[in-house]
């Protein structure tokens, strides 16, 4: 492998979600550690699934990887580093301040701000902790999707110049209170990222065109905070030896031309090809194969000609049902990479079509709708909240009314505070409630972020709501968004899988979550099935195979499924988004 050649402290793997990165990663951290390297193998991603890969508990402590000398992991929790950053604000106060000013503070630092910026001050210290340095020779950082990537990334530099001019009021004390003190670790980290001698960008994709783009877009803005060069792995090409039957021949036909289409950026760069396994990558057994060649029928699992009958679960079902109503939220979600935007766009269409209003839009900061649709269609509007556009108008807004009465100076003040970092999740938000507010009136489909910004979106509801709540008082009638989120009547929650291991448990810990705050998932969809697409090749079969126990899996936790089989053609412009819930999956 041409990024593992002489490789320098930290190595970071990062792309669209869903292409392998926890794979790659493993696989490179363990081919790292048997060459009698001592490597730690960190995920910053909130939706971590290291720990499923190698079958272990691993958590937000460093933990050994038994199997493997030589080799730790750890998971930055979310919600854990969010805890502990809250108590080290409020620690110092405790006992000299009033409970209710204790409780205010505490409020203040439950928003999804706060636990970004935890994460982000734990993910800092990992690149400039001298014990941590002196311990392992590498540092292996298997990231989160992209956009929650780019964004992490930033904050060094967006911190520090927020820092340096003295800005921040009130509203965003909490955070930027545990980062004060912080501004030599920031510039330290910044450092790291920037020296090629010290740090290496790897970039993951599939060969498929949004996920290349994905990562070109991904170098260009990396590029800007100083982070250049990098390495480019191509994961999950399918093998020669998979067979020659029309499915696999037109997956190998898309694969070649998105190669060939590569960007002219990511060209130059060093590129290595891995091919699709028969099996699943979990496992220290299977991550070791992840680097070798002879795919398809020369691996021993492919030899297999296990028929698998899958149920008969067209999404076609779920359309008549969600029509119903005749208006109402639709949000999918799920794991990056597995099809939210597909199966979004196809219910939008089939909705459509029908003759009802529909807003189809998307809050996930990689986002690919008008790729997807290729077209239009009466009766379907379509957009996307745009961070930058959002943060914009929310300034712009706050600027109207608040800073309306306000002299000169205190205008200026205000605009410096909206500067803050903080303001971003805020107005993002904010769109987000419009979308939920306009679902009264017509359909409105939601392509959410990949599951980790989902989680952070929702807590932000959550916090909202709990605002709302506390000033309005138990005997002021109200609704928030998040009760409407709550109201099975009107929000109709979709969690988007593929039938594998890791997309399966990611959506089951997205169901549990959604149902602790108080929202039961309407059903499931299992995306880009290989067995419902009935193969015929030994090498297909066994990878349809994989999918047997994963599929029951859906079947026993979900109130409904659909199963939406590999298809030849990409289900890309309106004509074959509206063949996914016209056909049943034999006949798609």
């Amino acid at each position: 492998m041409k990024f593992l050649e002489n490789p320098p402290r930290f190595l970071f793997f990062t792309g669209k979600g869903g292409v392998g990165k926890t794979s790659v990663a493993g696989a490179s951290a363990i081919e790292l550690a048997e060459r009698g390297r001592r490597v730690l193998l960190v995920s910053t991603d909130p939706a971590s699934n290291i720990g499923q890969v190698f079958g272990l508990a691993i958590g937000n402590t460093v933990t050994r990887i038994g199997a493997i000398t030589g080799l730790s992991a750890l998971e930055i929790d979310p919600e854990q580093a969010a805890d502990a950053y809250r108590e080290r604000i409020i620690a110092p106060v405790r006992g000299l301040l009033p409970e209710r000013e204790i409780a205010s503070i505490a409020e203040g630092l439950s928003g999804s701000c706060t636990t970004e910026v935890a994460s982000f001050d734990e993910f800092t210290n990992l690149l400039t902790d001298e014990s941590l340095l002196a311990t392992y020779d590498h540092i292996v950082f298997d990231t989160a999707p992209t956009g929650h990537t780019i964004r992490l990334l930033q904050l060094p530099g967006s911190w520090t110049e927020f820092l340096d001019a003295g800005k921040g009021d009130p509203s965003c004390l909490g955070p930027l209170s545990g980062l004060e003190k912080h501004k030599a670790v920031y510039a330290a980290a910044v450092a790291a990222l920037a020296d090629p001698e010290r740090t290496r960008l790897v970039l993951v994709a599939r060969a498929q065109a949004s996920a290349l783009t994905e990562i070109e877009r991904t170098q260009g803005e990396l590029a800007q905070i100083g982070i250049r060069g990098g390495y480019v792995v191509i994961n999950g090409v399918l093998p020669v030896g998979a067979g020659v039957e029309p499915i696999a021949v037109a997956v190998r036909n898309r694969e070649s031309a998105a190669l060939n289409g590569i960007p002219a950026a990511l060209t130059a760069l060093p590129r290595d090809i891995l091919e699709l396994k028969a099996g699943n990558m979990m496992g220290v057994d299977a991550l070791r194969t992840l680097f070798r060649g002879g795919g398809g029928d020369s691996d021993g699992p492919a030899q297999s000609h296990t028929v698998v009958d899958v149920p008969d679960a067209p999404l076609g079902q779920f359309v008549d049902e969600l029509e119903q109503t005749g208006h109402g939220l639709i949000l999918c979600m799920g794991k990056g990479g597995v099809g939210k935007t597909t199966i979004a766009s196809a219910l939008a269409v089939a909705l459509a079509e029908r003759g009802h209003a529909v807003h189809l839009t998307t809050t996930d900061p990689a986002a690919h709708l008008v790729e997807t649709l290729h077209g239009s269609l009466p009766r379907l509007r379509v957009s996307r909240i745009d961070p930058a556009e959002a943060i914009r108008e929310y300034r712009d807004h706050v600027m109207a009314t608040k800073g309306k009465n306000l002299d000169d100076d205190g205008r200026a003040a205000l605009a410096e505070d909206l500067l803050s970092p903080c303001t971003d999740e805020v107005a993002v938000f904010r769109q987000f409630s419009q979308a939920v507010h306009e679902s009264r009136h017509e359909f409105v489909v939601v392509d959410t972020a990949p599951t980790g910004h989902t989680l952070l979106l929702l807590d932000a509801t959550g916090a909202y709501h709990r605002e709302i709540a506390r000033q309005m008082g138990e005997n002021m009638a109200f609704v928030t968004p998040l009760m409407r989120l709550q109201d099975s009547a009107l929000t109709k929650v979709l969690l988007v899988t593929l039938a594998e291991t890791t997309p399966v448990l990611e959506a089951e810990g997205l169901q549990q979550d959604l149902q602790r705050a108080g929202i039961q998932p309407w059903g499931w969809v299992v995306n880009n099935s290989i067995a419902a697409a009935h193969p015929e090749t030994p090498f297909l079969q066994a990878r349809a195979a994989s999918e047997a126990a994963q599929i029951d899996k859906v079947f026993a936790r979900a109130d409904r499924v659909a199963i939406v089989p590999l298809l030849a053609d990409e289900p890309i412009g309106v004509d074959r988004l509206a063949a996914l819930t016209a056909l049943a999956p034999s006949t798609v």
